[in-house]
């Protein structure tokens, strides 16, 4: 897999464009194309999508982001937004913590995920990217996303929009697959998720894009930024609290906190003492 660099530094603190990955030129070969490579993915293999997932995560992924989302402290009542929902599990899970009183919306950018997470009964969708959130300032008191920052076009852009449409003091929570550190722990995982993924769906479903939505799936994990670099971006937003953890060393819950007006007029004052 052949990644460009980036042809200028991309740091949070400069306000450079932060892409979560290098262009990866095996599927396009910029930005527009990107986009239009992985929304043909998206929306094509959307039926199949929840399938190759249980079979990527041996059938744990519900119980998985349920338990991220009591970890987050969601409650009944709250209103979330789930960027880049997809199928929709996230926001289906959400949707039964918060309750009658509560609200969730799921947002993203493909028709046919958004269909798919209809049919599981998520009452709320709106198309968009996260980039640009369709929504007022100070619309949500959560606002989740389940492995899909590295399909964002600019991580700065992104957490500003986040920051935007939390209410002072609402909180944000990232889950992603980061890379192994250890090189034996990458080649394993490498040949799990590029390899016999695409293969048995290749095989079971005869899912040619499938598979090559899986590969690019890892090739992104494997060409993503460095988790400090996404401390570092949230941080840049205007975030704090900004934390990491991190379940079998792979699945990391990024969380964060809107600060509060209080403690944003706080540090103004240090700044201008």
């Amino acid at each position: 897999m052949r990644a460009i660099p980036p042809t200028t530094a991309s740091t949070p603190a400069t306000g450079v464009l932060l892409p979560p990955h290098p262009v990866l030129s095996d599927y396009y070969t910029d930005e527009a194309g990107r986009l239009v490579q992985v929304r043909r993915w998206f929306d094509d293999t959307a039926v199949h999508y929840d399938w190759v997932n249980g079979l990527m995560s041996f059938g744990s992924g519900v119980y998985y982001r349920t338990e991220a989302l009591r970890r987050f402290g969601l409650v009944p009542g709250e209103r979330l937004l789930d960027c880049g929902s997809g199928t929709g599990v996230i926001a289906a899970i959400a949707q039964r913590i918060v309750g009658p009183s509560g609200l969730v919306v799921a947002l993203d950018p493909s028709s046919g995920m958004l269909a798919q997470a209809r049919g599981r009964g998520v009452r709320n969708l709106v198309p968009g990217r996260a980039e640009r959130l369709p929504f007022a300032d100070a619309s949500f008191d959560r606002l989740s996303m389940g492995y899909a920052l590295r399909h964002v076009a600019d991580l700065g852009v992104t957490f500003r929009e986040y920051l935007r449409v939390l209410e002072p003091g609402g909180s944000l929570l990232l889950l992603e697959i980061t890379r192994p550190r250890s090189l034996v722990g990458t080649a394993a995982l490498r040949a799990y998720m590029r390899t016999l993924v695409p293969l048995a769906t290749r095989w079971l479903h005869h899912g040619r894009d499938t598979a090559a939505l899986m590969r690019y799936y890892w090739d992104t994990i494997e060409h993503c930024v460095p988790p400090e670099t996404i401390l570092e971006a949230l941080r840049a937003a205007g975030f704090e609290q900004v934390r990491r953890q991190t379940q079998l060393g792979i699945f990391s819950e990024y969380t964060a906190v809107r600060p509060t007006r209080v403690q944003n007029d706080q540090r103004l004052e240090m700044e201008q003492q």
